[in-house]
């Protein structure tokens, strides 16, 4: 049975966005997040966590991305959830480094 018309997406750019949001904007936010989450904790620990739960957490970002109506708007989400964690990211390098 094939699907119904009105829910596919006609634009070709519009599909090509959330694919490549989906795929590279996902795992962009997935790895500034681990890496924001190691620089505040411990890394060893956050490192070790990270290789189950940066797949669950890239799946879920993944399945959001398709979720949305335009794909250039996810993708501004993730550029920017992607640089709020890269200062966060930044600012705990200063704090604590790693020696």
């Amino acid at each position: 049975m094939p699907a119904n018309k009105k829910y596919l997406t006609p634009s070709p750019w519009q599909r090509f966005a959330k694919i490549s949001a989906a795929i590279l904007g996902g795992l962009m936010v997935t790895v500034t997040f681990h890496m924001a989450l190691a620089s505040w904790f411990n890394h060893v620990a956050v490192i070790i966590t990270s290789t189950f739960s940066a797949f669950i957490l890239w799946a879920v970002l993944m399945v959001l991305a398709f979720l949305g109506k335009n794909g250039w708007k996810i993708w501004s989400i993730y550029l920017l959830l992607s640089v709020a964690l890269g200062i966060v990211f930044y600012f705990g390098n200063q704090t604590h480094p790693i020696v």
